[in-house]
């Protein structure tokens, strides 16, 4: 959990200055942007990778998430994370047990998955690298730089890979500094489905008073 959390928590609200920054990866970068904040909802599923600094797996995990504006659910493996905005929900699925917390979007120490298609917008530098191929996408490859407390982070740097025809991040791969990698492949990204507001709202009418634990 905690490494995925360290992906998804980088990102503030407020844009990195175009100062010092490679033109032809910002001009990409803010094409993504644009084409990401147009849609209405993403829904995407997603595997996360870990690799050792040998390039050997170590473990692989099947994601699934849902946005919509500052509403997300995450399924993960043993877990579900669900806010509506406001307030957010932990259930562990093994415990039957579910965390209540208020949401904070600017708290970085707080769970935002939608963050994933958004995390170059703050807090990095960035240099375009070159064209792959990730399956049958030809890519942008952009390499980021963590620019805010570089020295508390645990990778030094992300390749960030964006689908040249769909302005579409299709891949990340973070270099972390003890030589592994993360990596997070998005299987199926499917923008502007319907999601019925409920589905950020976690019921717990079924659980026993003993099995919430309400920390707001």
């Amino acid at each position: 959990m905690k490494k995925l959390f360290s992906l998804l928590f980088v990102c503030s609200s407020v844009l990195m200055s175009a100062q010092d920054q490679d033109p032809k990866a910002k001009g990409i970068l803010d094409d993504l942007s644009k084409t990401t904040k147009a849609y209405k909802t993403i829904t995407a599923d997603y595997a996360f990778i870990i690799l050792n600094k040998d390039k050997k797996q170590v473990e692989k995990q099947a994601h699934k998430v849902q946005v919509k504006g500052n509403k997300f659910k995450l399924d993960i493996p043993g877990n579900t994370i669900v806010c509506d905005g406001t307030t957010l929900w932990n259930y562990n699925k093994d415990a039957k047990e579910v965390t209540i917390k208020t949401f904070e979007s600017t708290n970085e120490d707080q769970l935002n998955p939608s963050k994933i298609f958004t995390m170059y917008e703050s807090g990095y530098k960035f240099k375009y690298d070159k064209e792959e191929k990730v399956g049958t996408a030809n890519c942008h490859v952009i390499d980021l730089y963590p620019s805010v407390k570089p020295e508390k982070k645990k990778f030094h740097t992300v390749k960030l890979y964006v689908d040249k025809a769909k302005k579409q991040v299709v891949k990340l791969t973070m270099l972390m500094k003890d030589g592994g990698q993360n990596v997070y492949e998005i299987k199926t990204f499917k923008p502007n489905v319907e999601i019925a507001d409920p589905v950020f709202v976690f019921d717990t009418k079924a659980l026993k008073p003993d099995q919430i634990s309400d920390e707001r």
